[in-house]
């Protein structure tokens, strides 16, 4: 069996979309799963939208993301250059796009603006252009006039009339075109640049790839792929077309949603892995009902026979859950690298971090959660005596004025103050009083945080508030119940 190899071929853009995330995850599992090459090439034939930085923006987030090509632009092989702009210079394309005029298969263009216009017509709605070979009837002395001539020009593929063109994907199943409804696309443009789906073709041969993995809206233009291969003589590759990613409305996921690209997504809290893990189920289904994976176990399970015709919905809610269930379970050291960072744009005070850190990492499924969860850390909020009511403990605002009062004396007599110290502190008081710990508990929490919600209980706060903070929380806190009296 030949080797696999795959690859990632990104236009430098902007910002990796979920969905070119997605690509490039599917073309590496399914390399990766078989032993095979993943491959990056950059396709910078489209000048006009090339960003600044958007190559170092692929790179970097290959890197982030585990998804190391074996061979590339940083790490050529034997098949380079890898960037297509450098092809064009080293007249790769051309060749290829002169091999089929040789083989009647492609023929010069000089078909202006103004003539191609007159071509348009508007089928369902849609303007569209239709090109009706009249160049292809040029004879050589025509042709060799207009080039001697500088005329501009372009190279179009020679598509029958007559006849389909079927094409075979292993998710999609066989699809036949009548060749009528094929355009003699365009191979080469006037500027001396490949078409997108010339290069591609040219490009995928000569770099040995056995799987092209692009999403499904290529798939209407696959037929016009397999007429290149067949009019070159080449093995056509296995092609994997990978279902649309929508959003909860159903809509193809867009910049407008917020969440549509990597970078976006990791910028509001999520973990590489956790993206990773969540992205290769959109449109995959692992043989059992498991969700979580390793980048490793991905590799080891990723069939991509199993993938879905339907679109799939990124549902930014379950991509959520998973994020917590991966902070849940990182190493502390690696996860205070960015819930430290985190806090520290809230809490500004000399405190335990690592504390209020470790009290919150079970609680958070991003890391922005953080900062509602600590701020009273901070300062605390001016909250409303409602709070002291809680049904469960039977305690009322009254009740908690009594029991802070009488707590008061005896936490400001404590010389250890650490959470075990305080909670046999309050245990003894409630032991005393004839209650349950609830009932004490709780009122301390309100004074002290100002919040009915709390990452972590009453004595655990008050042992990173410190004593004298943790008092004047107290005091405020009688002081606010006597004045409601």
């Amino acid at each position: 069996m030949a080797e696999v190899r795959t690859r990632f071929a990104p236009s430098p853009t902007g910002r990796m979309h979920v969905g070119n995330l997605r690509t490039a995850l599917y073309a590496y599992l399914i390399a990766k799963h078989e032993g095979g090459t993943f491959m990056l090439r950059i396709e910078d034939t489209d000048q006009e939208r090339e960003m600044e930085g958007a190559v170092d923006i692929i790179n970097r987030t290959l890197q982030k993301t585990g998804l190391i090509p074996d061979e590339g632009p940083d790490n050529p092989g034997a098949v380079g250059p890898y960037v297509q702009s450098e092809r064009v210079k080293a007249g790769i394309y051309t060749k290829y796009a002169k091999l089929l005029i040789d083989r009647k298969e492609a023929y010069y263009c000089f078909c202006g603006k103004e003539r191609l216009d007159s071509l348009r017509t508007e089928v369902n709605g849609k303007e569209i252009m239709i090109y009706d070979k009249h160049c292809l009837h040029l004879s050589q002395e025509e042709i060799q006039a207009n080039l001697d001539a500088g005329m501009p020009y372009v190279i179009r593929q020679n598509v029958p009339n007559e006849g389909t063109t079927s094409f075979d994907d292993d998710i999609y199943g066989r699809i036949e075109v009548p060749n009528a409804e094929l355009d003699d696309m365009v191979l080469i443009k006037s500027d001396g640049f490949p078409t997108y789906n010339f290069a591609n073709v040219v490009d995928d041969h000569l770099m040995g790839i056995t799987h092209v993995v692009r999403g499904n809206e290529y798939l209407s233009s696959a037929p016009k792929y397999n007429r290149l291969y067949e009019a070159f003589g080449w093995e056509v590759p296995t092609y994997v077309h990978c279902p649309l990613i929508t959003d909860e409305e159903h809509h193809k996921l867009s910049k407008r949603s917020g969440h549509s690209s990597f970078e976006d997504l990791i910028e509001q809290g999520f973990v590489t892995e956790a993206v990773i893990n969540y992205v290769a189920l959109l449109g995959w289904s692992p043989s059992d009902d498991r969700e979580i994976f390793s980048l490793e176990e991905l590799v080891e399970n990723f069939d991509y026979h199993h993938m879905s015709k339907s679109p799939a919905v990124f549902d930014i809610q379950k991509l959520k859950w998973m994020n917590g269930e991966y902070i849940k379970s990182m190493d502390f050291d690696k996860y205070a690298e960015r819930a430290v960072p985190q806090i520290r744009r809230t809490i500004s005070k000399d405190i335990n971090i690592d504390k209020i850190a470790a009290m919150v990492k079970t609680r958070i499924e991003v890391f922005p959660d953080i900062d509602g969860m600590v701020d009273f850390f901070e300062e605390l909020p001016d909250y409303d005596i409602s709070l002291y009511q809680n049904k469960k403990w039977k305690v009322t605002p009254e009740k908690s004025l009594n029991v802070l009062s009488g707590l008061l004396p005896e936490l400001e007599t404590q010389d250890q103050w650490d959470n075990d110290a305080l909670y046999e502190v309050l245990k003894d008081y409630s032991a005393r009083e004839g209650v349950k710990a609830g009932f004490t508990i709780w009122p301390v929490r309100i004074a002290v945080s100002g919040k009915a919600v709390t990452p972590a209980g009453a004595t655990e706060i008050m042992e990173v508030l410190g004593k004298e903070e943790s008092l004047e929380r107290i005091r405020r806190g009688i002081r606010k119940l006597t004045d409601a009296e």
